[in-house]
């Protein structure tokens, strides 16, 4: 794992770091923003307002991530406890199992302090924990949903054809997922089950897990190269690209979450997550439209 990609000693300023995770996903979003841009000229489409819609997706996208994981992952009671009362939250990968302060050090710095009555570490105080987004927590699906609502209001406000603009944008948003769940894998968030297969990736402190990030990455770039190099130039109506990713991310992603293991919100006995749930209707709308789209006249 490597959760800072790299970093810098900059004069005045200090350590400059760069969160992997973070790092990856701003890569991701820039990539995405630069194809729809790029493909709105080849097909006549204005260039300008698909970067504003790129930019304003962006924002409402980590606000919708960012929520879901608040409501479904299971840690929202871990930010509150954050500024609350810290000690209640768990360290993740401390530095020590035990901790003892012996004159005056306390072992678990730099990252936690030491409860001294339990001897184990926690984090500081952080009040503004759940707003920390660079640090990770943020949930695809809800993403999605909010920037896809805000898409719809954009394009409609500036009189824009909806179909052709979502089949700008499937093979990017599949592509912006590879870059993310790239930086998950280096973050080493969302990982798999243990396993003794030759797939098995050692993550520090939990074993030797499928690594679900990569299934994804790559399930993700399969997606976009699809889309973009069979099934854009064959289409025959507006609307089958992003219908072909809504089908094929949502097959995708309900098979590798059988492997998940980290917390992210389970149900019906664990036997489906939140994103396996999710994935059921956006799997369902994907088929209607393809359904509805076949019985239209093809495009000419």
């Amino acid at each position: 794992m490597r959760p800072i990609l790299f970093w810098f000693d900059a004069p005045l300023i200090g350590r400059v770091e760069f969160p992997a995770y973070f790092t990856l996903l701003t890569i991701g979003f820039a990539f995405a923003t630069w194809i729809t841009a790029r493909e709105a000229k080849r097909i006549e489409l204005d260039h300008q307002l698909i970067i504003d819609a790129n930019l304003w997706m962006v924002v409402w996208g980590l606000i919708g991530a960012r929520v879901l994981h608040l409501i479904a992952d299971g840690h929202f009671h871990d930010y509150v406890n954050l500024c609350v009362n810290p000690k209640l939250v768990p360290a993740i990968d401390p530095p020590v199992a035990l901790c003892h302060i012996v004159a005056g050090k306390d072992p678990c710095l730099p990252d936690f302090l030491c409860d001294t009555d339990r001897q184990v570490c926690y984090p500081p105080k952080d009040c503004f924990a759940a707003l920390e987004v660079w640090r990770g927590g943020l949930a695809y699906y809800g993403g999605f949903l909010f920037a896809v609502a805000f898409a719809m209001y954009f394009l409609r406000r500036h009189k824009m054809p909806i179909g052709r603009v979502s089949d700008l944008a499937a093979p990017a948003i599949s592509l912006g997922l590879f870059f993310g769940r790239t930086g998950c894998f280096l973050n080493g968030c969302c990982y798999g089950k243990l396993t003794t297969s030759h797939f098995g990736v050692r993550f520090p402190g939990l074993g030797v897990r499928h690594p679900t990030q990569l299934y994804e990455a790559l399930a993700c770039l399969a997606i976009s190269a699809f889309l973009y190099y069979h099934v854009r130039p064959r289409k025959r109506h507006d609307g089958e690209m992003i219908a072909g990713l809504l089908i094929l991310y949502a097959i995708a992603r309900s098979v590798i979450e059988i492997w998940r293991d980290d917390d992210r919100g389970v149900f019906f006995g664990g036997y489906l997550s939140t994103s396996q749930i999710i994935s059921i209707p956006l799997f369902a709308a994907g088929v209607y439209l393809l359904w509805r789209l076949r019985r239209r006249p093809a495009l000419g």
